[in-house]
């Protein structure tokens, strides 16, 4: 089975495809992101859905890239008989779901294979498949997909096979299209063109990004591979394209991470901002207000692409799992949970937005309000924490700290933008939570702040105190929760979320580094005044990106390989953010709280 960070991403805005170094989809979604996938090898075997393309005889690919700027995928194969590529992509859509492949002779004639076998609901329905003129027609229920090539096409052992020679200078297209199965074949794709179009679209969206400096390159990726993450109709960013890629392989902390996360907002705003996107950053700004609407006590940790609320979690007991990563799960029952800080994330969000997108301030005022009220008796209950632990609440620290950011947000709406609300009430509990965290949530002795009041644990949350402005980052107490961090949170210099074996989580098993938390070290220590030592660390981390410049959501050290759901949303927006901190003139980026699983 391929590993984690041998697979690259194609995409098309709506949901995207997991191509593997044997050039092998072994993971993709239709129509939509949170789908049912119709290729499902990732989490099994080939038998659950696949799309192999690629040399006759098999074997990892020489070498691979993303066209510059792009999203589109060339994958070379050398053999002792010449030299071949395979050029994948999806184009943005506008109607229905093409994915297109391209196989280019290169040099002398390469033998190549295709094997595409498709199975819907997750590796459990095999359509029922017909040939015509185009090529094939697969139907099941409501689930149609055809495939047009000029290549040759036989039906073999349920999979649909082609075997044929590329000579230099031959380009052999494929294309997938998927549509519902009630509204008949769709419009013919000319690839070519689409080819042509789909570089533009991303060439045009690249060069709206205004970083300059040595890390332009790893920001623009991780910026394509955020907008990729975008689901387009709406505005919402998903977490990961996968879900139940493991935490730790062979264990059980697989989730479903295709839901828009409230805590992503304030970071994704701020790495859109900031990079020129301000047009992403509106939309994301009005998906967030739409799903927020309502009663503000039912406020939810996340949401569907569309801002459905229910997001109930089962298990496919008939897929094997990653590497034997069971339970494989859809849906997320943290969805349900209370965690008080996405009050915090939301309103800290939406006042970043106030000025930087220049709107009008009264939109979402009496939406900020609302909350902030709710919140105001609510604040001082146990909740769930930001890493939806599933055992018992507690008074999480980082918790109380954003709802510090909440009344602080609040405050500065009426005093700066002269917006009517009770700033004297608020200015008041922002002190009180203040003392409150400050009585509770630091350990004097030790010098540090704890992951949650009465128990001596760590957490990387905690690193993000002065990002938010709770204490200024070169704050004695601040200085000794990073070092305490750096002495007892750390594998080979990487951060953990906190230590599982001391945390009642309510899940067995452990896990990796948590990628995004080490970024955040790289940010405690730059506002420490440790720029040398920050400095080192980012490029450590830049350098457990895949080939193509992919990160998952950990890093598993001893096995020295990525582990969790990817592309990870999480992993590239404090990739960007800590990059631009790294800027020679770096931009204000405010306060980000963040986002976990």
């Amino acid at each position: 089975m391929a590993r984690i960070e041998d697979y690259a991403m194609v995409g098309d805005l709506h949901t995207a495809a997991l191509i593997s170094t044997e050039g092998s989809i072994d993971w993709l979604c239709l129509p939509q992101f949170d789908s049912p996938a119709c290729f499902s090898a990732l989490l099994d075997t080939p038998e659950a859905g696949r799309w192999l393309l690629a040399p006759a005889g098999g074997g990892e690919c020489t070498r691979r890239k993303y066209r510059k700027n792009t999203l589109i995928l060339e994958t070379e194969w050398e053999t002792p008989e010449g030299k071949a590529k395979v050029i994948d992509f999806m184009s943005p859509r506008d109607g229905a779901a093409d994915i297109v492949r391209i196989v280019v002779g290169i040099r002398g004639s390469v033998r190549m294979r295709g094997q595409l076998a498709l199975r819907f609901d997750y590796g459990n329905i095999i359509p029922w498949v017909r040939h015509d003129e185009h090529g094939i027609h697969a139907i099941a229920g409501p689930d149609a997909a055809y495939l047009v090539t000029d290549a040759p096409l036989r039906g073999e052992h349920l999979q649909t096979v082609s075997d044929f020679t590329v000579k230099a200078g031959q380009r052999i297209p494929f294309v997938l299209t998927w549509s519902p199965s009630h509204l008949g074949r769709p419009r013919k794709v000319d690839p070519e063109a689409v080819l042509e179009a789909t570089e533009s679209f991303w060439l045009q969206w690249a060069d709206r990004c205004r970083i300059t400096g040595p890390y332009r390159e790893p920001v623009l990726r991780s910026l394509i591979t955020l907008k990729a993450l975008t689901f387009a109709p709406t505005g919402g960013i998903v977490a990961a394209v996968t879900t139940s890629l493991p935490e730790e392989l062979g264990g059980e902390r697989n989730w479903d991470y295709r839901y828009c996360w409230l805590r992503d907002a304030t970071l994704t705003l701020q790495a859109l901002l900031a990079s020129g996107y301000s047009e992403e950053a509106g939309a994301w700004r009005d998906w967030l207000l739409r799903a927020v609407a309502g009663d503000p006590a039912d406020l939810q940790i996340m949401y569907g692409l569309h801002g459905e609320r229910r997001l109930p979690e089962l298990t496919l007991d008939w897929l094997a799992g990653y590497e034997k990563s069971t339970p494989v799960r859809v849906g997320n029952a943290a969805a349900g949970q209370l965690q008080l800080d996405v009050w915090g994330e939301v309103l800290d969000g939406l006042a970043l937005t106030r000025s930087a997108l220049l709107q009008h301030p009264d939109e979402s005022w009496d939406v900020q309000v609302a909350l902030m009220e709710h919140l105001e008796t609510a604040w001082d209950q146990p909740d769930n924490g930001l890493w939806e632990m599933r055992g018992p609440r507690r008074h999480f620290t980082h918790s109380k700290v954003m709802a510090w950011v909440a009344a602080d947000r609040m405050v500065k709406g009426v005093r700066d933008f002269h917006l009517p609300g009770p700033a004297d009430r608020w200015e008041d509990l922002r002190d009180r939570i203040h003392a409150d965290v400050m009585a509770n949530g630091f350990d004097a002795e030790r010098n540090t702040f704890v992951q949650s009041y009465g128990r001596p644990e760590l957490d990387a949350s905690l690193l993000l105190i002065p990002r938010v402005g709770f204490l200024p980052p070169d704050d004695p107490r601040v200085i000794g929760t990073i070092e305490a961090i750096q002495r007892e949170l750390t594998h080979d210099g990487f951060v953990l979320r906190y230590r599982v074996e001391q945390s009642d989580d309510g899940v067995a098993g452990g896990e990796g580094v948590f990628l995004a938390c080490s970024f955040w070290l790289v940010e405690a220590l730059l506002g420490a005044g440790r720029r040398r030592e920050g400095e080192e660390l980012f490029k450590r981390l830049l350098a457990l990106r895949n080939d193509v410049g992919l990160l998952s959501e950990e890093w598993g050290v001893e096995e020295a390989r990525q582990l969790g759901n990817t592309p990870q949303a999480f992993s590239h927006f404090a990739l960007v953010r800590t990059a631009l901190q790294l800027e020679p003139e770096k931009a204000d980026l405010g306060s980000s709280p963040l986002r976990p699983h």
